[in-house]
């Protein structure tokens, strides 16, 4: 049975039990402050197991992206190694909203596996929780009860808190679980050892196809456990390992979810895929299976919308990403880029499911090209730094902080270092590595340290509404309320019964303002979402005897938020009409001084596309086009009017249009706008430039910030031209005083050099015999560095047993130089580098380099003498 057929049995199946089949949430999360990612199959209801929203229908199933590298679920070091850790894999689940419970949630799981499915009743075993006397937790006799309807006593088993009571996180919806494991060894293996004695042993072949969660409980920032308002069902079965079971395979990576992508990656690289595993595999299986994992995480993220980057979420997918050109490099001889190859196969297999990377190929295979180009230079300098470095290894030991700065600065991972090291002879110092790896996460620990505690129900049964498109003042009541406490500073988040407050979202900052009551003012500084609640954001607790405020919303800065919102998308119509459709948002930023739009196009805009774009959003400005609004429209209904949806975004049913223009500007949107484009007044934008592979940055204001900006660049002007003394032409005559400037910089040079060139007949000519060597010692001035550095080189072509220290003033700091000739560098009698790390104490200062060939920097120029006096020390001591 093919893994497509296998998905589509699934939902199926659902379907005919009632369950309504939702699509798959974005990889990247956006609204959520507790995960960078979409971490299970239960992520996207979250707001529906707390009562922040009511869900579409009671019974839901779907198959849902996962990515589990950080935090909690982090299995990014294992991937590859054994067969059957993953980043990204698909989760297919079914639900159930205060329906049915454990009875249907058993039964059903059973029928689909055995009848559906045709998997050995005989080899498969069933775990419910057995309670937990810390957490005063009885066992679940009620699913024991339902399964020995179903197995024999002796195939099922009690497990504990860390394998049957399943949790998010620190905070949230959780319950006991049931788990269905089936044994997939040989007869003979069975016969030997029961299944039951390798439940949740971690053995490769006895393994968890299917988890059924029973939420019943929340957990409380303090640890305890309160009692959920209704009883819902959770459930996640993992596609890859179901592929494997129904495929009759050894490993995920053997079935068809994964085999076109491997055996697509061994061709390309000239070898067999063996099928080893474990630490003593073949590096060519374990770097195939790298790449077929990484290349899917990768891919689909982007086509969600993360972009890989230095931070947040972006930093995991560039590691991912980072990781595997690794393996492909080392151990495939993928020298050049080859991930973004397997992008169109990746895109071709899912078309069907997660439709989104095939609409998107092009731009993903761009991006993954561009940033495969960057590391893989990062990776030479990298292999570079590591040579550099190689003779100051004491006792042939690389050690710890060396590691964590390849690992820190050029991406490269311990075993990457270690793997280097073992091939020179050396070996590492792991210790060392972990010490600096600790010291990081406790730096990050201390940055991100805060304690949020847990929400203060004030009115169980309200619900809030946003009332902000209408209205910028409301009589509100606080509903909930809790402290958050982060670097020694205490804010309170407020959530209302009814806001005109926007909160931060679509790039949209939130808004600010104030509530009162009975002549008391307290600002709210912020305003965010988390999941579904719109949280206000303030430094005081308001008296909890107060039940009603009034709330407004800062008016003047709301209104500049909506003329840079507005003039967003008139910028994103305006650029797809002059540079071409294949222009999408890729991300933005709304605030009251400007808006940032980041979109998918492959070149910098020439200055007539950016005139031109610029002519064409100020003239829809001047139009006066009215906004058209339509809150609750069917999401069909919007695509089909040729409404542009944002890619990694997730939306409802029922959408809401922002038009102006409809044959020009009509966008799926949640922010606010003004009514008419003629309230913008201005539009300028004030830079363009790359942030990504594949993706370019605008920057643009409007109305008065527009104006400003246009009267500092006319007083530029006005400088620029009196500093010229009032010329007729300021351009050329700036032209004509750049080429002078540019000219007198060339003849400073050519003397420059030419001083040079004396001072190094004259070194040369200095040169005495000592021990052996040629010896030059001298104090010297210079231009640069690079005349340093030049002198010392054309001395070595002079002399093969040079022997050369410079102190050298470049700019009224001091540096140091130490050249060794060639003859005397084999000689091993002097090392450069050990020789500028004595002298450079002389100037309060630093520096290393090749046995050679080394060099210092210092702060003492006063010590410039005294280095000459140490280097006839440490000569005379030979």
């Amino acid at each position: 049975m093919e893994a497509g057929v296998i998905r589509q049995k699934f939902l199926d199946f659902f379907k005919s039990k009632n369950h309504l089949i939702v699509p798959s949430a974005p990889l990247v999360l956006r609204n959520d402050p507790t995960l960078l990612f979409t971490n299970s199959g239960m992520v996207q209801f979250k707001d529906y197991f707390l009562g922040h929203q009511r869900p579409p229908a009671v019974r839901i199933a779907d198959t849902q992206k996962c990515l589990r590298v950080s935090g909690k679920h982090n299995d990014l070091e294992e991937v590859g190694i054994d067969t059957y850790h993953h980043t990204m894999f698909e989760m297919l689940g079914n639900w159930s909203f205060g329906d049915y419970f454990k009875k249907e949630a058993i039964a059903w799981a059973w029928e689909l596996l055995t009848a559906v499915y045709g998997l050995p009743s005989n080899r498969m075993y069933a775990t419910v929780f057995g309670g937990d006397e810390g957490e005063n937790l009885p066992p679940d006799e009620e699913a024991m009860g339902y399964w020995k309807e179903i197995l024999p006593p002796d195939r099922i088993l009690y497990g504990g808190k860390k394998d049957n009571f399943w949790e998010m996180g620190d905070a949230g919806p959780c319950g006991p679980c049931s788990e269905i494991h089936i044994d997939l060894r040989s007869e003979e293996e069975i016969a030997r050892k029961p299944g039951r004695e390798l439940v949740n042993a971690d053995h490769p072949r006895v393994i968890e196809i299917w988890n059924l969660v029973f939420m019943e409980f929340n957990r409380k920032a303090d640890g305890t456990l309160e009692k959920l308002p209704a009883r819902h069902v959770d459930t996640g079965m993992g596609f890859e390992r179901l592929c494997m079971a129904i495929q009759g395979k050894t490993s995920t990576y053997d079935t068809s979810v994964f085999r076109p992508l491997m055996d697509f990656i061994a061709q390309s690289a000239g070898v067999t895929y063996q099928g080893t595993s474990g630490h003593d595999a073949a590096k060519t299986d374990i770097a195939i299976r790298v790449l077929a994992d990484h290349i899917r995480a990768v891919a689909f993220a982007i086509a969600d919308g993360q972009l890989p980057s230095n931070t947040g979420a972006g930093y995991v997918i560039r590691r991912i990403l980072r990781r595997a050109v690794r393996y492909g490099y080392t151990f495939l001889h993928f020298k050049e880029p080859f991930l973004h190859r397997l992008v169109p196969l990746l895109a071709s297999q899912f078309s069907e499911v997660f439709p989104e990377l095939e609409q998107q190929r092009d731009y993903v295979v761009r991006v993954i090209l561009e940033e495969e180009q960057s590391f893989l230079r990062t990776l030479e300098k990298g292999l570079k730094r590591f040579e550099a470095l190689e003779s100051s290894f004491p006792n042939k030991v690389v050690p710890g902080t060396v590691a964590f700065e390849l690992y820190d600065t050029y991406g490269f991972p311990f075993d990457l270092t270690a793997l280097i090291a073992r091939e020179k002879g050396l070996s590492t110092d792991m210790k060392g590595f972990e010490a600096e790896m600790e010291k990081q996460k406790e730096r990050s620990r201390a940055d991100a340290h805060r304690e949020t505690g847990d929400w203060v129900n004030l009115d169980e049964t309200a619900t809030t509404r946003f009332v902000g498109y209408d209205q910028l003042e409301a009589y509100v009541k606080i509903i909930k309320y809790r402290v958050l406490k982060t670097k020694g500073r205490e804010e309170y988040h407020l959530v209302f019964d009814k806001t005109p407050f926007y909160a931060e979202s679509g790039g949209q900052v939130g808004d600010t303002g104030f509530i009162e009551s009975e002549g008391q003012r307290i600002e709210i500084t912020d305003t965010k979402k988390e999941n579904e609640l719109i949280v206000h954001v303030t430094r005081i607790l308001p008296p909890a005897n107060q039940t009603t405020f009034r709330a407004v919303v800062n008016a003047r800065r709301r209104e500049k938020i909506m003329n840079n919102h507005t003039a967003t998308h008139l910028l994103h119509a305006a650029l797809r009409q002059v540079l071409g459709r294949h222009v999408e948002q890729r991300g933005s930023l709304v605030n009251e001084n400007l808006l940032r739009f980041d979109f998918s196009h492959f070149s910098a805009l020439t200055a007539d596309e950016i005139r031109t774009v610029e002519d064409l959003v100020n003239e829809k400005i001047r139009q006066n086009i009215q906004r058209e609004e339509n809150r609750n429209m069917k999401l069909e209904q919007a695509r089909a009017m040729g409404a542009m949806a944002l890619f990694g975004e997730k939306y409802g049913e029922e959408v809401r249009v922002i038009a102006f223009d409809k044959n020009f500007s009509v966008e799926l949107c949640g922010g606010t706008h003004v009514p008419a484009t003629g309230h913008i007044g201005l539009f300028k934008i004030i830079s363009e430039g790359s942030v990504a592979a594949g993706v370019r940055r605008i920057e643009a204001v409007t109305g008065e910030e527009a104006l400003n900006f246009l009267r500092q660049q006319a007083e530029i002007v006005r400088e620029v031209k009196s500093l010229l003394k009032n010329p007729k032409d300021v351009v050329t005559a700036a032209k004509q005083l750049a080429e002078e400037k540019l000219l007198l910089e060339k003849k400073i040079e050519q003397l420059y050099q030419e001083q040079t060139n004396r001072l190094k007949e004259e070194l040369a000519g200095s040169a005495e015999p000592i021990n052996g060597a040629r010896v030059i010692m001298r104090r010297v001035t210079l231009p640069h560095a690079d005349a340093l550095k030049n002198i010392a080189y054309a001395l070595r072509n002079t002399y093969d047993d040079l022997l050369l220290v410079l102190a050298a003033e470049i700019d009224n700091k001091p540096m140091v130089a130490v050249m060794l000739g060639e003859k005397l560098a084999q000689s091993n009698r002097y090392h450069a580098g050990n020789m500028v790390k004595e002298l450079a104490k002389e100037i309060n200062g630093g520096g290393g380099g090749q046995p050679f060939f080394a060099t210092a920097g210092g702060k003492d120029i006063r010590g410039l003498d005294r280095v000459l006096v140490r280097a006839r020390q440490l000569l005379d001591n030979r």
